[in-house]
């Protein structure tokens, strides 16, 4: 992954400037106040910081719009979070782009991936595949949670990645399970405060006896007949009497119907065409006749007992009584009533509990393993660490420095059972301590490269950015950096921000910013020194001045150990 260019439009004291960026290593330089950490400053807020005032502070003064554009070549890890992200991307680069706008008082921002609009977390979930930002004295960033157990990660490789997801697996199904012990825990605590209440609550539908949740409709049928039992019975005698019986002293309608059906087999006989008509007249006969058996036996069925009657009515008050007083309906009441039957029976509660026990202890043993393999990860990196970080720390002035990576036990999470603690001691005699709490600025700063210079192999595509990372060290030690620095490039692209003319002679890339002045406004320049005499200049700026002798030093600082200027080996 390679920072290709960079286009900033009104931010801080810059109204326009547009830079391109090429492999190995570069350096901006420039004096106090010049505004050389903007361009750094400006890659972060692009990537996801300045929200809110610092948003506000970055937006150029009198202007409403302002705009950070960065182009970066692809690499593999990106390409695949572009796919996972649904986002397509033309060619080999990959565009940035965050604008501002302040509108009525208020400023907004938005972020887009080659034009496409994306959300800041998007943006914070992508930044590390891109950049590293490394800033003097970074101690909030090693005090940060979780921070250093983090960085021993990335040291270990693409190995570690399948134990933290394994471990990041195994504890949230213990999580899972370990919730659902607590809630049967709680509901069972619950039910032995209220068993005396469901106990009653049971007795009093058990007494009920209720299993059809239609009861009360089928009762609500029967009394209906049972209370115009006499009114049916006379409807029934009176269909009987025209039906089969006929009505004073004619003929009925079964006997009508008979008396048609032999007239038109009569009529057949003489006309077959009429055959049709004969056979409906016979099935109405028939269906007739059937109708005359039905209500003959509904007749028969019907009861006039008022003592039933009073049962069935009884009967429903008591289920409308036990619906009211439980506010459920029938059905509601049967459901409740079997839960109620499987929880308050003997060992019915502690059955299920064992289960929800057994289930716990399982996915606990498999949490406790898939950790306990990558606490062993974790010390075999450590101490990997702990060799590389002092073969590059003594070199930078630091002889006899101790430093040791820290592993305790610690509350388990989805990152593991593991307290990551990096201790240090610079001075012989010292005990080993925590490295926030004891080392010097400039300590901390050698620390920090040395740090991510072990990092760059695991991250080979990221761009890293120092930010006077070499302030407050001495001339021998800021050489050494200066070799780290240039070595580190060989591998990745390194950006730093420097006062050291050892640290920007090493440089393959060098970019002046500047302070001026015009019309009464002042503006940021930044312009690359492409020429031998250009870098020279600036180097001797550097290191104190303009004399023949700093000038001599600072040509001597541009020669290369074969004899080779140092802008030659520029891209």
């Amino acid at each position: 992954m390679v920072l290709t260019g960079l286009r900033l439009e009104n931010i801080a004291l810059i109204e326009r400037l547009e830079l391109t960026f090429g492999t190995g290593f570069s350096v901006l330089t420039g004096e106090t106040g010049a505004g050389k950490s903007i361009l750094l400053d400006a890659l972060d807020a692009l990537l996801g910081g300045a929200q809110g005032g610092q948003g506000a502070r970055l937006l150029r003064r009198g202007s409403e719009r302002g705009r950070i554009e960065a182009s970066f070549s692809l690499s593999p890890p990106v390409r695949a979070w572009l796919q996972e992200q649904d986002l397509e991307t033309d060619g080999d680069e990959l565009l940035l782009s965050r604008d501002w706008r302040l509108q009525e008082g208020r400023l907004n921002s938005r972020h887009r991936i080659d034009g496409t609009a994306v959300s800041r977390s998007q943006i914070l979930d992508l930044r590390p595949l891109l950049l590293d930002l490394t800033v003097q004295g970074q101690t909030q960033q090693l005090a940060r949670p979780g921070q250093q157990r983090r960085w021993l990660d990335r040291f270990a490789g693409d190995g570690q990645l399948a134990l933290l997801e394994a471990a990041r697996t195994g504890f949230r199904r213990w999580r899972g399970a370990h919730a659902a012990l607590t809630a049967a825990l709680a509901d069972q605590e619950r039910l032995e405060r209220e068993r005396e209440q469901q106990l009653e609550l049971l007795d009093d539908l058990e007494a009920a006896a209720i299993d059809d949740p239609q009861e009360r409709q089928r009762l609500q049928i029967e009394q209906d007949r049972l209370a115009h039992g006499v009114r049916l019975q006379e409807g029934v005698g009176l269909l009987l009497g025209r039906l089969v019986e006929g009505a004073e002293a004619a003929p009925s309608a079964l006997d009508h119907l008979a008396a048609c059906e032999q007239e038109l087999q009569q009529m057949r006989a003489l006309d077959p065409s009429l055959e049709a008509m004969r056979q409906a007249c016979t099935d109405a006969l028939a269906g007739l006749q059937d109708l005359a058996r039905d209500l003959d036996r509904y007749g028969a069925g019907l009861e006039s007992d008022p003592e039933h009657l009073a049962a069935l009515q009884e009967r429903m008050a008591q289920l409308k009584a036990l619906e009211r007083r439980h506010g459920r309906d029938l059905a509601e009441l049967i459901e409740l009533r079997d839960q109620l039957r499987l929880q308050l029976a003997p060992g019915g509660a502690e059955a299920s509990l064992a289960v929800l026990e057994e289930a716990e202890s399982a996915a606990r043993r498999d949490r406790d393993r898939a950790h306990g393999a990558l606490t062993a990860a974790r010390q075999t990196a450590a101490r990997q660490l702990e060799t590389r970080l002092m073969e590059a720390l003594r070199p930078m002035g630091l002889a006899h420095v101790r430093f040791a990576v820290a592993i305790e036990p610690a509350e388990p999470g989805e990152e593991g059972a593991d307290a990551v603690s990096f201790r240090f001691s610079a001075n012989p005699g010292q005990p080993l301590a925590p490295l926030a709490e004891v080392a010097s600025g400039g300590e901390m700063s050698r620390f920090l490269l040395a740090l991510k210079t072990c990092l760059a192999a695991a991250d080979p595509h990221v761009t890293l950015l120092f930010d006077e990372i070499d302030t407050g060290v001495s001339g021998r030690v800021s050489g050494a950096m200066a070799d780290l620095l240039r070595r580190l490039a060989e591998r990745r692209q390194v950006f730093c921000v420097t006062h050291q003319p050892l640290v920007a002679a090493a440089a393959h890339h060098h970019f002046r910013v500047s302070k001026v002045v015009e019309a009464g406004q002042t503006h940021t320049r930044v312009h690359q020194l492409r020429e031998t005499h250009e870098r020279q200049a600036e180097l001797a700026e550097l290191a104190g001045g303009d004399s023949g002798e700093v000038r001599s030093y600072a040509a001597s600082l541009l020669e290369r150990p074969d004899g080779t200027r140092a802008e030659r080996g520029a891209a």
